[in-house]
């Protein structure tokens, strides 16, 4: 099986040589395409996207449409502040309280300007959790850019009970983005429960479990400590490790 970096430098190259990559580009990144605006037209038609009134979204540009029209829809949107950075790691969009149109408050510049940075605690129940990808395949495998962040989001919405064993987790690609083959995952990477692209929405029986939370022993010391909120995590489970002793 090929490896994570192999397969992402596979789909960047092939978008850009079929021509379907747009602005900012492929490589490096989740892949804007040509045809996002209609992934967020087809996703809008679905049960999943109908029943949720508050959504988790990635705040990459191939996924700006669905943020649009969700706040457009009245729905709330939580993003993650880059690399959970700070100690509010979370963007609050929400329609009734914005001083913006839907259109500006759904670019990453937008969010920050006119959204309310909040704490995991005010984070309220995710619905429906849609995140960007470089690949993915049928079976439910995803693979991000690289960094790791999305499914770090994942995992501490998940320990604070914001997200379930039942949310559904939605990505939105183009058709060159989805493999035939095996995808490589992890314990920590999260799997999909549908694919999105411009002409129809592929419902998945994910083949892989779901991170029940952060697991400690796959983060490296330098995220941990770059990371506030991990930090905070870090100090209690100190704390109680030394009162049980």
């Amino acid at each position: 099986m090929k490896t994570k970096d192999a397969i992402r430098q596979e789909v960047w190259a092939l978008l850009r040589q079929k021509k379907v990559a747009r602005f900012p580009g492929a490589e490096g990144r989740i892949p804007n395409f040509i045809g996002a605006e209609k992934c967020a037209k087809i996703l809008a038609q679905s049960p999943a996207w109908k029943n949720a009134k508050v959504i988790k979204a990635n705040p990459d540009s191939p996924q700006r449409a669905v943020r649009q029209r969700a706040l457009e829809e009245g729905k709330v949107i939580y993003m993650a502040v880059p690399r959970l950075r700070e100690p509010k790691p979370f963007i609050e969009l929400d329609p009734s309280k914005l001083q913006s149109s839907p259109y500006n408050a759904s670019s990453i510049k937008g969010a920050f300007k006119y959204g309310r940075p909040v704490t995991l605690d005010e984070v309220k129940r995710i619905d429906l959790v849609v995140c960007g990808s470089v690949a993915v395949n049928r079976r439910g495998a995803r693979l991000g850019k690289g960094g790791g962040y999305s499914d770090l989001e994942f995992a501490l919405l998940r320990e604070e009970r914001k997200i379930s064993g039942q949310t559904p987790i939605v990505t939105t690609v183009h058709p060159l983005q989805i493999f035939d083959t095996d995808l490589p995952m992890t314990e920590h990477d999260i799997p999909l429960n549908a694919i999105v692209t411009p002409d129809e929405i592929i419902p998945l029986k994910p083949h892989y479990r779901r991170p029940k939370g952060i697991y400690w022993h796959l983060l490296p010391a330098e995220k941990i400590d770059a990371i506030p909120v991990l930090m905070a995590r870090k100090e209690t489970k100190k704390r109680r490790t030394q009162k049980q002793k």
